[in-house]
Order: structure tokens, then sequence, then C-alpha cells
């Protein structure tokens, strides 16, 4: 016995094709389009089973025909809610709250107080306030700390999201295993109703027309009533393998998130925070290059007026000479647009976190939509499927 899944004719109303539906999973996830080609076809080693799993159907024993493919069928429900809790707890979270509090703590930072051109206030003056230097510096070590707590809260969320990353994996092989048990069950079921219609029901049929007899007449109609229902019972497994199959790409989906918010929590920890760091020591130094400067500019002014009574040649020739050297050594404007560089950095990282959790929620949403959609068309289909027997009976 040689046996195909989905070898039947598709009516009207059934679930979509793995081939459509591969094809729409193709512009988005080319590679879960890959993984259930390959699950498509039911290879040679599979055929044993499937005969396996017809010789449990019996059209006789209605018990077989109910609670066929129920145990496979009963693995959506944990595959299906280990999904839809990752869709929804997969948004920015406390990695996204640690990269907020590593903004708060960059933007707190002023660097305007090694402005060289800055002056202290007359309380400054009179109570002997520390100098700029020494109060950016006592902050540095303080914000130092902080930065040093924060980068390792993001180590620890960048681990724990790579182990989540392989826990979707082992999900995305389960879901694949799922999907081709469910592919053997419906390609058993398929074949037990082309027994049935090719076999058992024309033969007792026959036997019917040529006999009077009420109890075949009974058990031709009781055997029609238990076709019928294990066709509703395929239908409903291809009902749940369509669930599996949207299910697919949705964990690919949390993956990439995971992902991208890896690499910007790598992002800020190799390149936001040492370059942060860099400018830092560079305005440090920057600024005592400014306060030589002063000193140098205060000796050169006494050394001019000592020398005031040299010639207007030597005196022009000095002035010159020093203009040139008392020149803006750097401009703060361009480390403070440095810094609002940086908070930028960290602010699109934000951003990409919150879009990629609000497509997340509205994964969920769309995920439980699919799910209430899809119990309505089968509870749907199987009124209609109940009219076509209750003529027959009537008939």
């Amino acid at each position: 016995m040689s046996v195909s899944p989905s070898s039947s004719p598709a009516s009207s109303d059934e679930i979509p094709t793995l081939p459509a539906l591969a094809g729409v999973f193709a512009e988005a996830l080319p590679h879960v389009q890959q993984d259930l080609a390959a699950r498509a076809p039911a290879p040679d080693q599979d055929q044993q089973q499937i005969a396996a799993l017809v010789m449990q159907l019996d059209l006789q024993d209605t018990h077989s025909i109910l609670f066929f493919g129920s145990r496979a069928q009963e693995q959506l429900t944990t595959i299906s809610d280990n999904m839809l809790e990752g869709v929804r707890s997969k948004d920015a979270g406390p990695a996204g709250t640690a990269l907020n509090e590593m903004l708060k703590v960059l933007r707190d930072f002023n660097l305007e107080d090694l402005d060289p051109n800055k002056k202290q206030s007359f309380f400054a003056r009179l109570f002997g306030k520390i100098t700029p230097l020494a109060k950016v510096v006592q902050e540095y070590e303080t914000v130092r700390n902080q930065i040093d707590q924060i980068s390792n809260a993001l180590e620890r969320h960048k681990t724990q999201l790579l182990t989540d990353i392989t826990a979707l994996d082992r999900l995305y092989d389960a879901n694949l295993d799922y999907f081709h048990t469910l592919e053997l069950y419906i390609a058993a079921g398929e074949e037990k109703l082309r027994q049935a219609d090719t076999g058992e029901l024309p033969a007792l049929a026959q036997a019917v027309s040529t006999s009077e007899d009420m109890v075949k007449a009974q058990q031709l109609r009781d055997l029609r009533a238990a076709r019928d229902d294990l066709e509703r019972r395929v239908y409903d497994l291809k009902l749940t393998r369509q669930v599996t199959m949207q299910g697919l790409p949705s964990i690919r989906l949390v993956q990439e998130n995971d992902k991208s918010l890896i690499n910007k929590i790598n992002s800020t920890l190799v390149n936001t925070v040492p370059l942060w760091r860099q400018q830092l020591a560079q305005a440090i130094t920057i600024y005592r290059s400014g306060q030589a400067a002063k000193t140098l500019k205060a000796a050169s002014d006494l050394t001019n007026e000592l020398l005031a009574s040299n010639a207007e040649n030597l005196r022009q020739a000095n002035i010159q000479t020093r203009e040139q050297i008392e020149r803006g050594v750097f401009d703060i404007e361009t480390v403070k647009k440095a810094n609002q560089t940086l908070i930028a950095t960290i602010e699109d990282s934000l951003r990409i976190a919150n879009e990629g959790r609000r497509r997340r929620q509205e994964a969920a949403t769309q995920l439980e939509a699919c799910e209430t959609e899809l119990r309505q068309a089968l509870a749907s289909a199987q009124a209609r499927s109940q009219q076509p027997v209750s003529s027959a009976r009537g008939r």
C-alpha cells in the first residue's frame, strides 16, 4: 500500500494546502518554507507508520474515530502556549530598562563644567568651591560605577536571550516533528476514507439493496455515519496542521527580535561605553590644556607689561605671536555634539526595541484572532457537514 499525505482532492472549504501556505511564508521567512517543503511528501520510511495508523482505525469502533490523532493533537496546546508566551514576553523587558538607565546616566553627566570660558559665580569664589576638573572627576567615579553595574546587567540579559534563542530552536524543531506527525495521521485518515468509499460502503450498500434485512440497513447507516465522523476528524487534524504551520514563522520572528536586541546590547557594550569613556578622557585632557594655556597667557601678559618700554615693532611682533599661541585649543560644542550623538545612538536602540515590542504584541493579538477564526470555521464546517447526512437518512 502506497499512501501520501493529502492525497485526496481538496474541496472548496478545505484548509489551504501546504504549498499555498509555504508560499506566503516564503516572502518573510524563506527558511521556514524550506523546512515545510522538506516535510511535505511522505518519505518511504513513513509508509509503515501510515499503514499502522490505518490499522488503528475501525469504522465499527466509535472511539477509534473520535480519538484518532488526539494524542498527537494534544501536543498543540503545550507548543502553542509556549510560542504565545514567547511572543508576549520577548519585548525589551529588563534589557530595555537597563538601556534606559544607561541613557539616563549619560544624559545626567554634564561636561559643561569643563568649559574653560565658563566663569565661577561669586559664591563659588567666596567659599572656595572645588575646581571644575575635580568636580568632573568625582562625578566620573560615580558614573563609572553605575555604568559598570548596568554593563554587567546587560551581559546577564544577553546570556538569557541567547538561552531563549536556543530554547526556541528546540521549540521550532518540536513544531516540525509535530507537523510531520499530523501529516501521517491525515494521510492515514484519508486512506481509510478511500477504503471505505471504494470497498466497505459499496459492498454493504449492494448487500442492503438485494436484501430486506433491517440489521444490514442499520449497519449501512452506522457505517456511513462513522465515515462522516472520520471525515470531520481528518478535517479537524488539518485545522491543527494549519495552526502548526502558522507557529513556525512566529517562532522565527521571536528569535529575530531576540537577535536584534543582542546586537544592540553588544553595540552598547563594545562601542558606546568605551567611546563615552574615551571622549571623557579627551575632554579632561583638553581642559588641562586650556588651563595651561591660561597660565601661559597670564605669564605672557606680565612679560608684556615688563617689556612695555621695548620698541613698538617688538611689541607688535610679540602680540601677533601670542595671538597665534592663545587661539582656542578646543571647541566645547564639538564635545557636546559628540555626547549628543552617543545619546542618539542609545535612543535608536530603544526605538527599535519598542518597535519590536509593538510588532510582537500585534503578532500575539493576531495569533489569538486566527485561533478564534479557525474555531469558528470548524464549527461552521461541522454544521454544514451534518446537513447532507440528515437528508440522506430521510431518503
